[in-house]
């Protein structure tokens, strides 16, 4: 058994007791050998056998705890993986490393993202292993030319430059040889036997023109095939370098006259690796096209801003040297430099690229605003609360990528075929030439009795046995491509996560994409989800005697709903709870003057009660107002009639004399009811979770379109995960829609939470999907992106598999030439990649069934 120890840094803990637990937490797992933790110093060591159990494992069991294990990320692009195996190699290797805590890379997006424990390794060490498996990583300081191009990016742009040379390079010389091939097809005895004027046979001169082809094209193919040996893990480069080298080697024998043959092959061998260079060039191209997206929205951010001084003088500085506190001038026309409050000024701000909402949205003293976004028409002053990688875009584009890395469940079996598809491939293709050697008028009979077009190399009895196998064997090793089972769920995953991010709908994961799209259930929280979650005062409906007139607003006697109206705002004047607010801002209104209260008390849950012009004054729920001897029946039908209209209703008494009622209401949002229908259009059950009596909430619901036996009253904040858990106790796959606040424990509890108008924090740990608006539509726009981006990984699996299920018996029975099979191994990778660029153009707003349901 061979163990590793590794040093953790632990937060959260306080006393010794805190680092008895985690040690506990720790020697409950099995695997871990010892563990020692010391909360004065923060750290501890663990010795584990990373054979029995991982270090995810072991920071699961310190959160578990209640403790936080300290962790980093990297991202780390790597230039040469040429297929989903080369990607699991590499994933492998940086696993292997001790500290790596997760590991994931990502063949569509030339990306490796580690989740690391910075104490016990560090990115050199990453970089370390990347490179020993046969990889070339990215360092953070390569390509940093002053231009402000990531090393990333530079990258990238080279290796599709490069392609693009190899791509002519190999065409130019191989141009010839298509030439002599077409005239060896369709007009035998055009060439001559030698050179006109020489004795050189021609088939020299396509050894002359194909050597070339087969050395510079080919070594990047056989320097991965080594790569991939000496791993353990045969890749596509191994299949090409078998497939080209047959046809050129089994050429250059024939041509020195050590083997009878009918024909030579050096064009074919030729082309085989234009066409497939060339395939890799389109590929690289259109990787580089799909984060586009990422690549815009960061190109958004401004380059200088104008900082204000105290004096009053404005400098103009660049965007890495503004801090949070700085305030910041922002003319019409102008982007907002980073993510701020609005402490001077008001205008409207066309928050699109974040939010995906193209209607300006207002905004005044005290609003948020965000980074990278367009001030319209007026002169805003913003005081900056967050900077740099706090900032809403930079945080978007950290999740976009995490969630880029993270990929789908249905990935996983297009990793179980790809890693045997290789070495079944060979076996195949070694058993088929050695068949057809063995057996080929038996064959050749069976084959010519087919319904298809006869022999694509004119069969054994045109060209010979042992050459017809060789045929056989190159075509069938040449015609199986994994790339394009690789590139099927990461390149729509990359699409799908990127038009999320447009939208304003942030998926915290390939994963979580998947499962959004199987929820079959919708609880939405209705304060601030389904409502716009800002009170108002509705109602005021005065039920006592007449006023005595002793009281004088503006120098007339109050009336009973003025009297009624000051009552209650003076004693919610002391108040900081949001119906309280709503009161007092609804009687000022309604021009009534506002007074101060003594003696002030919060009875929670009830109501409030203080005393105002000597008279204990109570607004609350009626059994707290009755308690005065005030005759709280008397208000019931007022009160039943305020709640059947969805709002919530309150009595007012003096001294126990009933004054009246008053109501409030969280307005519904306009597009709530539209939102439960278009879910409720895709067969999904919506509930509604509150915090209201019974009959407001229902009066909510049947507003909105929610089922009334969907509802649930009277929920408290800490009963609301429960609450889940018992509507997916029968099954059901729910996805809970809330603040991302409050709401935190159900989101956790859900199988997809949702976290609805989050602003400029896109950081909610306990969401799966964060949008940036608090608009219930973007939760339909979620499902449908979900479903389309689904649709596509589909599609791309159904013609990646099919491709292969078809071709690879084609090329087996003999009936594809190899040049052929090398041009459907390029096309199938270009057409997955092509089908998933596609899908950026894909509206969530327009009619998704035009993508297909995918239940």
């Amino acid at each position: 058994m061979s163990t590793v120890t590794v040093r953790l840094d632990v937060g959260g803990m306080s006393c010794a007791n805190c680092s008895a637990t985690v040690e506990e937490a720790l020697d409950s797992l099995d695997g871990v050998e010892a563990a020692n933790v010391n909360y004065a110093t923060d750290e501890g060591t663990v010795e584990y056998d990373p054979e029995r159990v991982s270090l995810a494992a072991i920071r699961d069991a310190v959160a578990d705890a209640g403790y936080s294990l300290v962790t980093d990320s990297v991202t780390v692009s790597v230039t040469d993986m040429t297929c989903a195996n080369c990607a699991t190699t590499v994933e492998e290797a940086v696993a292997g490393v001790p500290g790596v805590v997760e590991a994931d890379a990502n063949f569509a997006t030339d990306e490796a993202r580690v989740v690391y424990v910075p104490s016990a390794t560090d990115r050199d060490a990453l970089y370390a292993a990347i490179e020993d498996a046969g990889y070339t990583p990215v360092r953070e300081d390569d390509g940093d030319d002053g231009s402000g191009e990531s090393a990333a990016d530079a990258a990238r742009r080279e290796e599709i430059q490069r392609q693009r040379q190899l791509t002519a390079f190999g065409a130019l010389l191989s141009l010839p040889l298509l030439g002599m091939l077409a005239a060896h097809l369709f007009a035998p005895g055009l060439l001559p036997e030698t050179v006109p004027g020489t004795s050189l046979p021609f088939g020299w001169v396509a050894f002359a023109l194909a050597t070339p082809v087969q050395v510079v094209l080919g070594r990047p193919f056989y320097a991965n095939s080594l790569k991939a040996i000496r791993n353990g893990r045969a890749n596509m480069d191994v299949l090409i370098a078998l497939g080209s080298t047959t046809a050129y080697g089994y050429s250059v024998v024939a041509l020195l006259d050590l083997l009878p043959t009918t024909g030579l092959y050096f064009d074919t061998a030729a082309l085989i690796l234009t066409f497939i260079t060339m395939g890799n060039w389109l590929e690289a191209r259109s990787k580089g096209q799909a984060g586009e997206a990422l690549r815009h929205l960061l190109e958004m951010e401004v380059d200088e801003a104008t900082r204000l001084h105290e004096d009053g003088t404005e400098e103009t500085v660049p965007r890495d040297e503004i801090a949070v506190g700085d305030r910041l001038k922002v003319r019409p026309g102008e982007k907002i430099p980073t993510d701020g409050v609005v402490v001077e000024g008001s205008s409207a701000v066309d928050e699109s690229m974040v939010t995906g909402e193209s209607v300006p949205v207002s905004k005044a003293e005290g609003d948020e605003v965000v980074g990278s976004t367009v001030n319209e028409d007026g002169v805003l002053v913003v005081e900056a609360t967050k900077v740099g990688s706090e900032t809403a875009i930079q945080q978007i584009v950290t999740m976009v990528k995490e969630a880029q890395s993270r990929q789908p469940d249905i990935q996983n079996l297009a990793d179980r075929i790809s890693a045997y598809f290789v070495p079944a491939v060979i076996a195949n293709a070694l058993a088929w030439g050695a068949v057809w050697y063995l057996f080929p008028e038996a064959l050749a009979g069976f084959v010519g009795a087919l319904p298809v077009w006869g022999l694509a190399a004119g069969g054994p009895a045109a060209v010979g046995v042992f050459e017809f196998s060789v045929l056989v064997f190159a075509s069938a090793v040449l015609i199986a491509c994994p790339c394009a089972l690789g590139l099927a769920t990461p390149a729509a995953t990359m699409v799908g996560t990127s038009i999320g991010a447009s939208e304003g709908v942030l998926f915290k994961g390939g994963d979580v994409l998947e499962r959004v799209q199987d929820a079959d259930t919708v609880v939405f929280d209705k304060t601030g989800t389904l409502t716009k979650g800002e009170m108002t005062l509705t109602d005021a409906v005065a039920l006592g005697p007449a006023p005595d007139g002793g009281a004088v607003l503006e120098g007339e006697a109050e009336d009973a709903e003025t009297r009624l109206l000051r009552l209650a705002a003076t004693v919610e004047n002391g108040s900081e709870h949001p119906i309280g607010e709503a009161v007092v801002a609804g009687a000022r209104e309604r021009g009534v003057t506002v007074g101060d209260a003594t003696g002030f008390e919060n009875v929670s849950g009830r109501g409030v009660r203080a005393f105002v012009d000597d008279a204990e004054v109570r607004v609350g729920k009626p059994e707290f107002v009755a308690e005065t001897g005030a005759d709280a029946d008397a208000a019931a039908e007022t009160v039943e009639r305020l709640q059947s209209e969805g709002k919530t209703a309150m009595l007012v008494a003096a001294d126990g004399e009933l004054v009246g009622a008053l109501a409030v209401a969280d307005e519904v949002k306009e597009t709530s009811a539209e939102a439960v229908a278009a879910l409720q259009e895709r067969g999904v059950a919506v509930h509604m979770l509150t915090g209201d009596n019974e009959r407001t909430a229902r009066a909510v619901a049947e507003r909105v379109g929610i089922p009334a036996e969907n509802v649930r009253a009277e929920v408290l904040p800490d009963e609301k995960a429960d609450a889940v858990e018992s509507i997916q106790a029968d099954g059901s796959r729910a996805m809970m829609v809330g603040d991302g606040v409050n709401d935190a424990p159900a989101l956790a509890a859900a199988f997809v939470g949702v976290a609805i108008g989050s602003g400029t924090d896109v950081a909610i740990e306990a969401a799966d999907v964060t949008l940036m608006r608090s608009d219930p539509l973007d939760v339909v726009k979620a499902v449908r992106v979900s479903a389309g981006t689904l649709s596509k990984i589909k599609q791309n699996l159904f013609w990646a598999l099919g491709y292969n299920t078809a071709m690879i018996p084609l090329a087996s029975l003999g009936l594809l030439q190899p040049v052929l099979a090398a041009v459907a191994m390029a096309f199938s990778s270009v057409s997955v990649l092509a089908n998933s660029l596609a899908f950026r153009r894909y509206d969530p707003e327009e009619d998704y069934r035009l993508l297909g349901r995918f239940r």
